[in-house]
Parts: C-alpha cells; sequence; structure tokens
C-alpha cells in the first residue's frame, strides 16, 4: 500500500497529475533581474515617526521595479509600497533586505 501522498494521487488521478505539475512549472518562472546596485537604508521622515525601509538605485523599467518590491515584500514578510522609483518596507529590516538582495545577485549596501 502507496504510503506517500503523490503515489495515492498518481493510482487514482494517473497522467493528469503530471499535466498539471507541468502546466504550474511553465506558468511560473523565476523572475530574472539584471544586478543592480542598492542603498538600503532606514527613514522616518513624514511618517509620525514610524520607520520604514528604503531602497533606492534602481535602474529599469517601473514593471520590474513593482515586481522586485513585490518579492521583497514577500520574503521579508512585511508591508510596503513602490513610490518614485523607492521600495519602501515598512519597519527596520535593513540587514533582512542587504541579505536578501544578495541572494538575489545584486548589490547591496547598508545605509545610515
Amino acid at each position: 500500500m502507496p504510503q506517500d501522498w503523490k503515489e495515492i494521487l498518481m493510482g487514482r488521478f494517473g497522467g493528469e497529475l503530471a499535466s498539471i505539475e507541468a502546466e504550474e512549472a511553465a506558468e511560473a518562472p523565476a523572475a530574472a533581474f539584471r544586478k543592480q546596485r542598492f542603498v538600503v537604508s532606514i527613514d522616518r521622515r513624514r511618517r509620525a515617526g514610524k520607520q520604514v525601509t528604503m531602497i533606492t538605485g534602481f535602474t529599469g523599467g517601473e514593471d520590474e521595479l513593482q515586481e522586485l518590491g513585490k518579492q521583497l515584500k514577500i520574503r521579508l514578510g512585511t508591508g510596503g509600497s513602490v513610490k518614485d522609483g523607492e521600495i519602501l518596507i515598512q519597519g527596520d529590516v535593513r540587514d533582512k533586505a542587504v541579505s536578501l538582495l544578495k541572494e538575489m545577485g545584486h548589490e547591496a549596501k547598508r545605509g545610515n
């Protein structure tokens, strides 16, 4: 008797499961950005004393910036926005943001 849930599903649905996995793999390609240089700093201006992590230095299209901002917010588990060519992440997550950007293949340095 199969113990793995994948084996159970393969026994019941056969080829349908393989086609679903192939479709999912085709739909979600990893977003590839060209190498960028970022400065990750903290900002408190005009925010009633609340801290945001500001990522500046992006050169490229607005769609690429939106996608990078989305990926960073998801991986950091915080909210934020993308405005005026900058990525704003809620809270002080400078060290985590620098390490994630380096992991993605970009150059990043911690500001202030």
